[in-house]
């Protein structure tokens, strides 16, 4: 079972946090996100991307399981029974589908796009369990969402004849209003 999804900048900052294993209070989460940065950022990128080891909110048998590009760390923290190759691909498909949504992602996109990101995420892990991990069937389902979205939005528009004037007028507030 995945425990924990942690995305941090080269710095230590985080960009998206979600935990699928209850870490209590704030304080507690910002422990164990830095934490995870600690041992990952330590290691070259040369070492290979499994580090097993201990974080006391999940466990003792833990695995960090991360890839590193550009100014991003995408840390998938996971207990013993995950397969080390299968996260990593996961991982893949996550960034390919980042990649997708927001054309050549970047940590600019988490920050001002966070909504759209976790939208993303939910779609591939959920609960902490592997939902989907095709990613044809990941971006139909991101355009779905984004079209309901798009029609959402037409229908919120007032109609022709009922600008913001005639709402005064209805209102009774004449044009002086504002």
């Amino acid at each position: 079972m995945i425990k924990g999804i942690i995305i941090v900048n080269n710095q230590g900052k985080p960009r998206l946090v979600k935990f699928y294993q209850s870490v209590t209070d704030e304080e507690t989460q910002q422990s164990v996100i830095r934490r995870v940065f600690q041992q990952v950022a330590s290691r070259p990128d040369s070492f290979c991307n499994y580090l097993e080891g201990s974080i006391p909110e999940w466990g003792s048998n833990i695995k960090l399981i991360y890839r590193h590009y550009a100014t991003l760390y995408f840390v998938f923290a996971v207990d013993a029974q995950e397969s080390d190759l299968g996260i990593l691909d996961l991982i893949q498909v996550f960034v390919e589908a980042l990649d997708k949504c927001f054309e050549n992602v970047c940590e600019l996109d988490l920050i001002f796009h966070s909504d759209r990101v976790h939208y993303v995420l939910d779609e591939i892990v959920m609960g902490g369990m592997v939902l989907e991990t095709n990613i044809a069937l990941i971006l139909q389902s991101i355009q779905d969402q984004a079209g309901m979205h798009r029609d959402s939005i037409q229908g919120a528009r007032p109609k022709d004849g009922v600008g913001s004037d005639a709402i005064r007028q209805q209102l009774g507030a004449g044009s002086n209003w504002t």
